[in-house]
């Protein structure tokens, strides 16, 4: 299942969307430990599996606290996706 987090508005689409099936199969959730901005946490998902999933507070703002790690910024992927062995982290924007 894909699990979109964030928002569209006037100035384009800002979401992070997490292949949940792909993400329970991973044992290492990086991605969490990864996260400078600490976006994204790991907890158990309605079928029972535990995945990543975008912190409440921060789904109306990933366009800024996802900022500094855009592509272009530090390299061609954000840390939360280099960190993802599974290949279940994929970004907008």
């Amino acid at each position: 299942m894909l699990a979109n987090y964030g928002y569209q508005d006037g100035s384009g689409e800002f979401f992070i969307t997490i292949d949940t099936g792909w993400c329970a199969a991973c044992a290492a959730k990086g991605c969490q430990a990864a996260c400078p901005a600490g976006v994204l946490e790991v907890g158990e998902d309605d079928y029972g599996d535990m995945a990543a999933s975008v912190r409440e507070e921060h789904r109306r703002k990933v366009r800024y606290s996802c900022a500094p790690c855009k592509p272009g910024y530090r390299g061609s992927r954000p840390p939360c996706q280099e960190a993802c062995a599974a290949g279940a982290i994929r970004h907008s924007w």
